[in-house]
This record gives structure tokens, sequence and C-alpha cells, in this order.
């Protein structure tokens, strides 16, 4: 019995390695195509002859971005403020969802209803438009990270890793003379360190990923994030397309270099943050 048993579970194990195994597969195969089509030449592209290989390997797509200043300086200014809007947004999820934690937080029910319904009611980018406006942050650093600096579905998470701490320690705390905010650094945020890991990689690609606040709010080209510099160098290629001028380059080799290279740093970032990921989101899902 103990050998069938052994038998059927190999045989289990199996099937949903195999699955797993295939599916991995499928999702890489467009990352490797973007890649390929990256390192392609412009007929090679153009005859579709690219699928999971480089076909006439060039390096220009990279060269055009690269060798242009205003990316160079996009891409450092990028990381910068990923860092500093991770770092803005953690701050504030933690002043937060901490309060929030104590069962005995006056009016903290009504406060979490409204936290809640930021989630279901947008108000459109023309309220958030003028909000920003009134702030004076149009054209600024700020713009880019206030805005945005605390998402209610991240607070939440990390709210209910709070409240899975034993009140005993938070007791232990409190007799040992420690006030709110020597408890939180002392005994709340060390024991919900995979929790705050997590988020902080949900904020920074989110930061990295976002273009819709440089559309709205920044007008100065020296606030530009990468992903606006590289969205400048595709439609210049495309306007060069129309008007005739000869280039070894299509859009294509550029949205795919684009995306190589935007995606290099969470990819660089993503195996330092993994081992929390599980984690993080099981401490912040489940209480106890």
């Amino acid at each position: 019995m103990n050998g069938l048993k052994s038998k059927a579970d190999r045989r289990f194990q199996l099937f949903w390695n195999t699955f797993f195994i295939v599916i991995s597969i499928a999702a890489l195969v467009p990352i490797i195509r973007v890649v390929s089509m990256s390192f392609s030449s412009k007929d090679a592209i153009l005859a579709g002859k690219v699928f999971l290989s480089p076909v006439q390997f060039t390096t220009e797509a990279y060269e055009r971005a690269f060798l242009s200043g205003s990316f160079l300086f996009a891409f450092i200014y990028s990381i910068f403020l990923m860092l500093g809007s991770t770092v803005v947004s953690i701050i504030m999820t933690v002043l937060a969802a901490y309060p929030l934690s104590k069962r005995n937080l006056k009016g903290g029910v009504f406060l979490m209803t409204l936290f809640v319904l930021t989630m279901y009611l947008d108000p459109g980018i023309i309220p958030k438009y003028l909000n920003v406006k009134d702030f004076k942050m149009i054209d600024t650093f700020w713009a880019l990270i206030i805005p945005e600096a605390l998402s209610a579905y991240n607070m939440i998470i990390l709210c209910t890793a709070f409240k899975g701490i034993d009140s005993s320690l938070y007791e232990a705390a409190k007799i040992d003379g420690c006030n709110e905010f020597q408890t939180l650094f002392k005994v709340a945020l060390p024991l919900v360190y995979p929790t705050l890991a997590t988020l902080a990689l949900f904020y920074a690609v989110g930061r990295w990923n976002r273009l819709s606040d440089v559309l709205y709010y920044v007008n100065s080209s020296s606030l530009y994030t990468v992903q606006m510099v590289l969205k400048q160098l595709i439609e210049s290629v495309k306007i060069s397309q129309e008007e005739g001028i000869t280039s070894q380059l299509v859009a294509d080799n550029i949205k795919s270099a684009s995306i190589v290279i935007s995606m290099t740093p969470m990819v660089i970032t993503y195996p330092f943050i993994q081992k929390y990921f599980t984690k993080g989101i099981m401490l912040g899902a489940v209480k106890g």
C-alpha cells in the first residue's frame, strides 16, 4: 500500500513538474523573441525571419540608445527616482498601516473604510491633475513621487502583517518603557521584514514602469524618465521612416531594445528579494 501511494505521489509530482516546466518555457518564448529582435537587422525584421535567435546580428538599437546623452541621464535619474519613490512609499505605508493595525484605535474602522474606498472610486486624471497643480508640483520631481506614494492595497497587506504579531510582544515593549515609535522600530518592523521587502519590490516596479504621470505632470526634459526617453526614440524612428530618411533601424528594433533595457534593473533586483516574496505575501495575507 505504501509502495502504491509512493508511486502515485511520484506520478503526481512528475505531472505538475512537467506542467510548470512547459508553462515556464511558454512564458520565456516571447521574452527570448524580444531580445532576438533587439539584436537583429532591419531587413531581417521586415522579412519576418526573426524568432528565437538574432538574424544578421547588430547592436545598433542599443548604440542609438546609450550613445544618446539624454538617455544615459534619464536612465541614472530613473534609478534614483525609483529608489527615492520606494523609500517615501514604504515610510508612508508603514505610518498608515501601523496605527490602523491597533484594535483600540479610535475611528480606525472609519479610516480603513476610507482607504478601501480609494481602491474602488477613482476620480480620474482631471481631478488628479488639478490637485497636483494646486499643490504647485507641476513640472517638479515631487509630481512623480507624491501622487502615487501610497497604495491602499499594499497598506492593507502590511496592516494585516502587523495584526499578526502577538500582542504580548507589544505589552512587553510597553512594560520596558518603549513608546509607540520605539515599539514600531524595535519590535514590529523586524518581524514584518519579508512583507516590507515584498512591498518595496511592488513600489519599485510600479515606479520604474510608470509613464502616464510623466506625460501629465512634466514639461521639462530634464525630468523625463527612461521610459519617456525611449518612447521619444521610438517616435523619432517612426518619423524618420515616414519622411523617407535612410536608417538601419525600424520601430521594432527600438521597441525590443527598450523592453530589454527597461526590464534589466528589475531582473537584477528580483533575485535579491525573491526569497522574501512568498513569505511576505503570506505574512500579510493570513493572520496568525
